[in-house]
C-alpha cells in the first residue's frame, strides 16, 4: 500500500467517524431541546449557548486532524464565528427569544457559507455533496429565522431544533456514505 493510499485511507476514516460524532451530538440536543429545554427555560438557555459553542469546538478539532486552522481558513472562521455567535446568544437571551432567533439566523447563513466553502474544498474525500447541501440548507434557514424572529409569536428552542435535526442528518448520511466507501474499496484491494 502507497503511502497516498494510506493517508487517503487515514482521512476518509477520520471523516466518517468525525461525521459520526456529529450527528450523535447533534440528535442528542435535539432530544434534549424537544425535551428538558421544552420545559425548562433554565436548560433552553444552556442548550442554546451550547450549540454554536459546540460547533465551534468540534470545527477547530476537525481543522487540526486536517492540517491545521491555516490550511482550512473557511473551518476556521467558522469556529470564530461560532465562538462569537455562542457568546451572542448568551447576551441575546436577556432581550428574549427573538433576539435568539436573530442571532442564530445570522450564524445559520455564515456558518452554512462556511460549510458549503469546506465541503467544497473537501470534494475529493467523497461524500461532501451532503456538507454542501447542508450548508446552502443552512444559509436558507437562517434566512427564514431572522423573518420568524421579526414575526408577532415567540419562538422557542424547538423552533430551531428541527435545524440542528437536519445538520444531524447530513452528517449521518455523510458518515455512512464515508464507510460504505471504505469497506467497498477495502473489498476491492482485498480481491484485485
Amino acid at each position: 500500500m502507497t503511502t497516498v493510499q494510506k493517508t487517503g485511507r487515514d482521512t476518509s476514516h477520520w471523516l466518517s467517524s468525525y461525521y459520526f460524532l456529529r450527528a450523535g451530538i447533534s440528535v442528542g440536543w435535539v432530544a434534549a431541546a424537544f425535551t428538558i429545554g421544552k420545559a425548562m427555560p433554565p436548560a433552553a438557555a444552556a442548550l442554546l449557548v451550547a450549540y454554536p459553542a459546540w460547533d465551534a469546538v468540534a470545527n477547530v478539532i476537525d481543522a487540526r486532524r486536517s492540517g491545521g486552522l491555516a490550511a482550512n481558513p473557511s473551518q476556521a472562521l467558522n469556529a470564530a464565528t461560532s465562538t462569537v455567535v455562542a457568546v451572542g446568544v448568551a447576551v441575546a437571551l436577556g432581550s428574549g427569544m427573538h433576539a435568539v432567533l436573530a442571532v442564530f439566523g445570522v450564524w445559520a447563513i455564515l456558518s452554512g457559507l462556511l460549510q458549503l466553502a469546506t465541503g467544497v474544498r473537501r470534494w475529493q474525500e467523497g461524500a461532501q455533496w451532503a456538507m454542501v447541501l447542508s450548508g446552502a440548507q443552512s444559509a436558507l434557514a437562517g434566512g427564514h429565522f431572522i423573518f420568524q424572529a421579526n414575526g408577532a409569536s415567540t419562538p422557542g428552542i424547538t423552533d430551531i431544533a428541527p435545524y440542528a435535526a437536519f445538520g444531524a442528518a447530513y452528517f449521518l448520511v455523510s458518515a455512512v456514505w464515508l464507510t460504505v466507501a471504505q469497506a467497498r474499496k477495502a473489498t476491492t484491494e482485498r480481491t484485485a
